[in-house]
């Protein structure tokens, strides 16, 4: 109830807004700062471990992906979550991962056990850059997604790596090529047998990927490939499998674990990659659970049988691929806050997608 104040109306309206929204947050799991999203685990506590997941690329849709992912970490597997994305220029307030120089937030790191990676070609800033090299010096572990091979590019370092080689000397690898044809052949895991009974494949059968294979070519056999990644017919989530294709013999590496030297050179950390992880492919159960897995993995806990991956709201990925106008993320004003909790975001495929339903639609069962 608003008290009865003297208060022109216009104050009065101002004040059961910011109290009706107190109420909300009492019964939301997650809270908003201008810069981030954060998920909080349902009754955390001061053991509560703390996962930092950062977007920032152009054509993969990490602004979707890692928000829902978050949500389903800190909701099903108790773990405080905050995403941090990629903002328009000269202090904007709206998201625009065209905008390779507009991370924000990194100091994040400061807390995190676990950093979740999904960006391409970022320049952050010198004094952003230096929670990551504080972050990779304490030789915490890392996930990287997609493009997180080519994470950073430009003229800055972390320590003694330049932001170039990140991807090489922290994921074990850097980009390469498409290995498979892009938009028109998808991607299968295939599990690597002397592999699998890792607890990061518990549960994991069938993990499909619209977006094509990457060519890995720097793992080494210190390198743990737990997936191999094999080319498909189509897009389809149900085709076959190029079994006389000679891209598919060998099937390249598709998720591995690595182990990484800090850049100050006085220690190791462990990281998992995958090169799948666009947010279409992450309609994959299989891919989802694969990922929490490696959070549990790298985190010290025990891996579950089978995770729950189920999506905590709505999920409405939209297809890869670049977006060139230059007016679109300013018009589209999107922030942090539209990807919170019970929000469920549907932005329009790019232009030139091809055609693909098989994913949820607004409204359909």
């Amino acid at each position: 109830m608003i008290p009865n104040l003297p208060v022109c109306p216009h104050l009065r309206s101002r004040l059961a807004a910011v109290v009706a929204g107190l109420l909300t947050c009492s019964f939301t799991p997650g809270s908003m700062a201008d810069d981030r999203l954060e998920l909080k685990a349902p009754h955390a506590g001061a053991k509560t471990k703390h996962i930092v997941l950062i977007a920032g690329d152009e054509e993969y849709r990490s602004e979707e992906s890692m928000p829902m992912l978050a949500k389903i970490l800190s909701q099903y597997h108790a773990y405080n979550c905050t995403v941090l994305f990629s903002f328009g220029p000269e202090g904007a307030d709206y998201l625009d991962p065209n905008n390779q120089q507009g991370l924000r937030g990194l100091e994040a790191l400061q807390s995190a056990d676990l950093m979740i990676i999904g960006t391409r070609f970022r320049q952050p800033s010198a004094d952003q850059a230096k929670y990551i090299t504080e972050y990779l010096n304490a030789g915490r572990p890392v996930i990287g997604i997609r493009t997180a091979t080519h994470a950073f590019n430009g003229e800055g370092t972390f320590g003694s790596i330049n932001y170039g080689e990140f991807g090489r000397k922290i994921l074990g690898e850097q980009w390469v090529s498409h290995h498979g044809r892009h938009k028109s052949e998808g991607a299968r895991g295939a599990i690597q047998a002397e592999f699998a009974e890792h607890p990061i494949l518990n549960g994991v059968r069938d993990v499909f990927a619209p977006s094509d294979v990457y060519g890995v070519i720097h793992l080494t056999d210190d390198d743990q490939i737990l997936l191999r990644g094999a080319v498909t017919a189509s897009l389809d989530p149900k085709s076959d499998i190029l079994s006389d294709d000679p891209r598919n013999d060998p099937m390249q590496p598709f998720a591995w674990l690595h182990t990484y030297t800090t850049p100050d050179g006085n220690g190791e950390g462990q990281s998992f990659c995958t090169t799948a992880g666009a947010s279409v492919d992450l309609l994959s159960d299989d891919l989802r659970r694969m990922i929490v897995n490696a959070v549990y993995y790298l985190t010290d806990r025990e891996v579950l049988q089978v995770a729950d991956v189920r999506f905590v709201d709505p999920f409405y990925p939209s297809f890869y691929g670049f977006i060139h106008d230059e007016s679109y993320w300013r018009n589209a004003k999107m922030t942090p806050n539209d990807y919170g909790s019970g929000k469920s975001p549907q932005m329009p495929d790019p232009p030139g997608s091809p055609k693909w339903p098989f994913r949820p639609v607004p409204g359909e069962n």
